[in-house]
């Protein structure tokens, strides 16, 4: 049995467009070294209105923990790579970054997978809404303040 190469990098397999179906994409972005510098309401703001402007691609669903994020995403009216997407928003969230010293921000790449069902989707939030409880951040997932919803992304399909 030969050894598979290790991968270096997230493959960013392009969005399948199915009839019928919700195209809706699962996002997480880290900080580098994940320092702890995102869960405040400042960054909260600031990310929230970024990704408003950035519309290219609707940000559903989220969760913004101390070191990274997790958010739900759909192709919006003029429809871009998902890597431009993600450059471009965390460049402009970098751009107008509070704490000068705490640049950069961003690691250079980012997980991202399609959901195939509701019931992916519907997991998949269950397991971003945990992330606070199982961090110790808070006791129960409504009590952290750093999370929401941007859009709704209703899933279209079986």
């Amino acid at each position: 049995m030969t050894d598979l190469p290790t991968r270096r990098y997230p493959a960013h397999v392009p969005p399948v467009a199915r009839v019928y179906r919700s195209t809706i994409l699962f996002v997480t972005a880290c900080v580098q070294r994940r320092r702890g510098i995102l869960a405040n309401d400042d960054v909260h703001n600031l990310v929230r209105t970024k990704w408003a402007q950035a519309d290219h691609w609707l940000v559903g669903r989220y969760m913004i923990m101390p070191d990274h994020v997790h958010f739900f995403c759909a192709p919006g009216a003029v429809e871009r790579e998902i890597k431009g997407w993600m450059s471009y928003w965390r460049n402009q969230v970098t751009r107008e970054w509070p704490e000068p010293t705490q640049k950069p921000i961003w690691q250079s790449d980012f997980w991202d997978t399609q959901m195939r069902n509701l019931e992916h989707y519907a997991a998949k939030w269950e397991y971003i809404r945990q992330n606070p409880v199982r961090a110790g951040l808070v006791a129960e997932t409504d009590d952290w303040s750093y999370q929401g919803e941007l859009n709704l992304l209703q899933w279209i399909g079986p």
